[in-house]
């Protein structure tokens, strides 16, 4: 039996998107599908200057969709801090973010309102998985490692090995993350200026060390469009290796990116700092959990790594 608000609840999804239209109408039309029983749904899109029609096509398809441009400077972080500035300034309860490639499962928003409402002073986020697979788990539950180089993200779970129920961790992925809106009034925006393309990395962290647990509800299913592997730095000349890890703060094997990440997302500075170094010296020793020897290590069931993180009614 799927559940139902008791009370009507406001709540404001926030999207940034450049140059993926499609992707985005695919994305919208899933989110209207969903089960908005007592919701009073508003929707916001951070169109960064796309040149390939997404405003008008929104426009078109969707109404009642508020698009608000973009320099096209923006980038993730920027973009989403953007989106939640225009929609706090209306009544709100809640704020969704989501990434524009997520489709999701019909009761998906009530699962999330339900868990929220029924663990107080709680940040949420939904089980992500893959569209083209979606029964394997997709960026759940990162777990810190200092050891491992910063939080180590799973390659073999599914929907049977995670708990079945809402369980803690440490961060959440941002493709979809509902925030009451007090935890942002208390603990500001994203950090752009640091992590422009990654602020998810930091945000949830810092909220949960200002007193806001972390869920996730594993009944509020959302299925994600795979990542592409970023190319191989091994591989590539001196000048690119250059131009990928020291210049170009975006790129997924970024220095910067990596340093500010755990820093910022990990426990304290001193354990983000201690991971930066080890994340490349198992990288030079081929032993990095990120790369192909990381499908090669076996893991427990999140069941039994949160055994002792899960709530129970």
């Amino acid at each position: 039996m799927s559940y139902v608000n008791p009370n009507v609840h406001t709540v404001s999804v926030v999207t940034p998107v450049h140059n993926r239209r499609d992707i985005t109408l695919l994305c919208l039309r899933s989110l209207f599908r969903a089960d908005l029983t007592n919701v009073d749904l508003k929707v916001y899109v951070v169109d960064d200057g796309s040149t390939d029609g997404t405003a008008d096509a929104i426009a078109d398809a969707f109404p009642e969709v508020k698009v608000i441009p973009g320099s096209g400077d923006l980038w993730f972080t920027g973009g989403m801090n953007r989106g939640i500035e225009v929609a706090m300034n209306e009544d709100v309860d809640y704020i969704l973010t989501i990434n524009n490639d997520s489709v999701f499962e019909q009761g998906f928003l009530q699962q999330m309102l339900r868990c929220s409402s029924e663990n107080p002073k709680s940040i949420v986020g939904a089980l992500l998985l893959l569209w083209d697979q979606p029964h394997r788990v997709f960026q759940v539950a990162p777990r810190w490692e200092t050891l491992s180089g910063g939080f180590r993200h799973w390659r073999h779970q599914t929907v049977w090995t995670v708990p079945s129920s809402p369980w803690e961790v440490e961060v959440i992925v941002g493709n979809c993350v509902l925030f009451p809106i007090k935890a942002i009034e208390e603990c500001g925006l994203m950090n752009d200026r640091r992590l422009p393309h990654f602020g998810d990395a930091e945000y949830t962290p810092r909220m949960r060390r200002r007193g806001w647990q972390l869920l996730i509800e594993p009944k509020a299913r959302v299925f994600c469009q795979p990542n592409t592997p970023p190319p191989s730095v091994s591989k590539m000349s001196l000048g690119k290796k250059f131009r990928t890890l020291v210049l170009d703060h975006g790129d997924a094997n970024s220095f910067r990116r990596r340093l500010y990440s755990n820093i910022y997302g990990g426990p304290n500075k001193v354990a983000g700092l201690t991971a930066f170094f080890i994340f490349y010296i198992r990288y030079l020793a081929g032993r990095n959990l990120e790369g192909e020897y990381g499908n090669k290590i076996s893991e427990r069931p999140l069941s039994e790594v949160y055994a002792d993180r899960v709530i129970t009614s």
